[in-house]
């Protein structure tokens, strides 16, 4: 069903993007891959795509702070393959500190690039979407789209405004066969987090496993994270004519954090 439709995935060469475009390209879903990599990078991992799996693609490493940047990233990239019919919202970044010392730049990126900027493709995307009574956006926000934790204040913020967001877009586009979800993962095996548990092995005289286990029991009660790919496979899903009824949700990744 999705072989040739477009998808667009912000924050894709790396991490949960990286495995949600695998997923997607396994299906013969053409695809405009967007990171923080060089352009000679980024062209490269694109063609990697494109022979791997014999799809079209594009690359861009657009400013997401920037408007301006969004706007010629989504014409450009329509230009090359072709409306986008399928949305993915995955870039995001990350600061931690208290409100009161939060720093004002940080505050102002986080909530543009994990905010504001699916705002954007959501608004240029979906005109393509409404002429062709066809559309999914997948946002990935994050269990802090539902919940909150200490010293993450523009973190939270902004996933909390992803899931309202992606409510009102469901709302809209309800009667036009185009549907907006929201994907909010609790711990995800990324380098990232990789990162953090080695740290805290190191400062406790921990193994790597069990400082893993420290740090995903502390919040959550299923003591593995999520592999990338399976939040890859839910978007699959996602956009499948299996899930054509759901929309505007808030779908929980998270081991059960929320459950609590």
């Amino acid at each position: 069903m999705l072989h040739g439709k477009v998808a667009l995935i912000t924050g894709s060469t790396s991490g949960i993007g990286l495995a949600t475009a695998h997923v997607l390209a396994e299906q013969g879903v053409d695809l405009v891959l967007h990171g923080l990599l060089e352009q000679t990078q980024g062209e490269e991992l694109a063609q990697q795509f494109a022979e791997k799996y014999q799809i079209n693609t594009y690359f861009s490493n657009a400013d997401l702070r920037m408007s301006s940047e969004i706007s010629a990233f989504m014409q450009a990239a329509q230009e090359a393959l072709g409306g986008i019919d399928i949305l993915i919202n995955n870039a995001g970044i990350q600061h931690t500190e208290t409100v009161v010392d939060f720093p004002e730049n940080k505050w102002n990126d986080i909530i543009a690039i994990n905010l504001s900027s699916a705002f954007h493709t959501s608004q240029q995307a979906l005109v393509h979407m409404q002429s062709k009574r066809w559309g999914r956006i997948i946002n990935i926000a994050s269990v802090h789209g539902l919940v909150a934790s200490l010293n993450k204040s523009a973190y939270c913020a902004a996933k909390h405004g992803i899931v309202g967001l992606t409510k009102v877009i469901a709302l809209e586009n309800a009667e036009l066969n185009i549907t907006a979800n929201t994907i909010c993962p609790g711990w995800v095996d990324t380098p990232l987090i990789k990162q953090q548990i080695t740290d805290i092995a190191e400062q406790n005289s921990l193994t790597f496993e069990q400082a893993s286990y420290q740090l995903v029991t502390a919040k959550q009660p299923l003591p593995e994270m999520l592999a990338p790919r399976k939040i890859g496979e839910f978007v699959l899903f996602l956009c499948s004519d299996a899930a054509s009824g759901i929309t505007g949700a808030s779908l929980p990744m998270d081991g059960g954090w929320t459950a609590q």
